[in-house]
């Protein structure tokens, strides 16, 4: 651990993955790695790491799982591999922080942003106050739509964060306006006001103090299950007011751009890895976008940077129509360390690519019908679906395995082992460890909950059949904070107030809001 620390922010590319499962990942992590769960290397390594050579540092839980991985990365041609001795209980051991919860960076940059800049907040009271005696003023839930659907501040309308400065002026025209911005949280809210700010409107604008959250522990009622509206549509005008702001910025923080010319010398560059993101929203990604462009909504890229970048001090290229949300979004990624641009001429300059995620051999699929005749002879079923779903719905008999831990089931070779998996990747995965350790009759079993009910299978439903310390795919720090268990909201937001008094020197240096 001491040898790897420094390497995390003395320059050059590194990608500090910890390999374990996203359970183990969130209730104990360094600030600086990113998840990549041995169960879903394959699927997930060659969009998050587009780069062979790029060099890679394995954490784990000082169990093995890290050389595991190695031997996976060396098969897809990566060479470049180390781990650290001892695992995460080791770095623990050399006196480094490990932190509870996901998106830690992103989390730690909201906190710095409100105590570096003073982005104005509202109370929930405040807010509710205000809402009741009608004042002019519109409250946008910076979220994608999704999470907006789940819980939201009656009256207030869904706008992810990158298209808050795009569609603000057909939301609320009148400058007159207050704009209230909230998140479930405080990271969205906060990051969202101050991008607003930053672009120059006029309006009174200000962060939802503690979001949802806030407003539930403050007593006040959310409502659930509501569609979003559809975001206003932009035209000629409203596209040439974006594209005038977004310059602005650009002009005002300069943020760096890149043309179609050395862009495309950086796609040649191998001793770079190189990001390649479309941050519209996903209706204008599917309507069309350049086969090289992996989408990454700006908002959410800005949230949860580590769920799509897996390289610190790789080249990360932005584009979209006006150039706006792009800026925005490189404003921020530049403002936690990242090697973050602005595509000139936006996103029909992209050009083509080979990222995503590579093709993987497929199992043999076992209808649900044949099920019983397969495993008469004392073939075994594992479920290898989220823990969650297993517990919710399975098929009586069988057992709930995860990738990490299959040499721990001790099976004989030549059983019959079937798997039940969401996606067949995964199963694919599992099946080669399996291979790896004898067992060469695998196959996958087809369908879901509905054909198994259909085909005469029995299904069971049993909270309690699996130990929480078994279920290391689920996260349970503070897991029901958005479902009306206000005490671990309380116990979220306390955590969430308090990252930037955890970390040290290294950890907060690399964030640094433009002023």
């Amino acid at each position: 651990p001491e040898a790897v620390k420094p390497l995390l922010t003395v320059g050059g590319e590194i990608a500090f993955l910890d390999v374990r499962e996203f359970g183990q990942y969130g209730e104990g992590h360094p600030f600086f790695a990113v998840n990549l769960p041995y169960s879903r290397l394959e699927i997930e390594a060659r969009a998050r790491l587009p780069r062979k050579g790029v060099r890679i540092v394995l954490l784990d839980d000082g169990d093995g799982v890290a050389e595991m991985a190695a031997r996976r990365f060396q098969a897809l041609g990566y060479g470049r591999l180390s781990a650290v001795a001892g695992g995460a209980p080791a770095w623990a051991a050399a006196g480094y922080t490990l932190f509870e919860g996901v998106n830690l960076p992103s989390k730690a940059f909201g906190e710095t942003v409100e105590h570096d800049l003073g982005t104005p907040s509202l109370t929930p009271e405040d807010l509710k106050a205000r809402l009741d005696k009608g004042e002019n003023m519109v409250v946008l839930d910076g979220r994608p739509p999704g999470e907006f659907n789940k819980m939201n501040i009656p009256g207030a309308r869904s706008c992810p964060n990158a298209e808050l400065g795009h569609r603000l002026p057909l939301m609320a025209p009148d400058p007159e306006t207050t704009v209230i911005v909230n998140c479930a949280g405080r990271t969205r809210s906060i990051v969202g006001a101050q991008s607003l700010t930053f672009l120059g409107f006029p309006n009174p604008i200000y962060a939802l103090g503690n979001g949802t959250m806030g407003w539930s522990l403050a007593g006040f009622e959310l409502a659930r299950g509501s569609e979003p509206h559809p975001l206003p549509e932009i035209g000629p005008e409203s596209a040439a007011a974006s594209r005038e702001r977004g310059e602005a910025l650009i002009a005002r923080f300069a943020i760096p751009k890149v043309d179609t010319a050395d862009l495309a010398d950086w796609r040649r560059d191998e001793t770079r890895t190189l990001y390649l993101f479309d941050v519209r929203t996903e209706e204008e990604y599917q309507a069309g976008h350049p086969p090289g462009m992996v989408h990454a909504p700006g908002g959410q890229l800005v949230q949860a940077t580590d769920h799509w970048i897996a390289v610190r001090g790789a080249r990360i290229v932005l584009g979209d129509d006006t150039g706006l949300r792009a800026a925005i979004t490189a404003l921020w990624l530049r403002a936690m360390g990242h090697d973050a641009y602005v595509l000139d001429a936006g996103v029909a300059a992209a050009g083509d690519s080979d990222a995503g995620p590579g093709p993987v051999a497929g199992l043999p699929v076992l209808e649900p019908d044949k099920l019983a005749q397969a495993l008469s002879g004392g073939g075994v079923l594992l479920d290898l679906r989220p823990s969650w779903k297993f517990l919710h719905t399975r098929i009586e008999g069988a057992r709930w395995a995860i990738r990490p831990r299959l040499g721990n089931l001790a099976l004989d070779a030549g059983m019959d082992v079937v798997l039940c998996a969401d996606d067949p990747g995964v199963a694919d995965l599992a099946a080669m460890d399996f291979e790896d350790l004898g067992l060469t009759r695998i196959s996958r079993l087809g369908g879901g909950p509905d054909e198994w009910r259909g085909a005469g299978l029995d299904l069971l439903s049993d909270p309690g059949a699996l130990a929480d310390g078994e279920r290391i795919d689920q996260l349970f720090f503070v897991h029901a904070r958005h479902d009306g268990n206000l005490d671990a909201a309380r116990r979220y937001l306390e955590w969430e107030t308090a990252l930037l008094a955890r970390l040290d020197a290294q950890e907060k240096s690399i964030l640094n809001p433009p002023m």
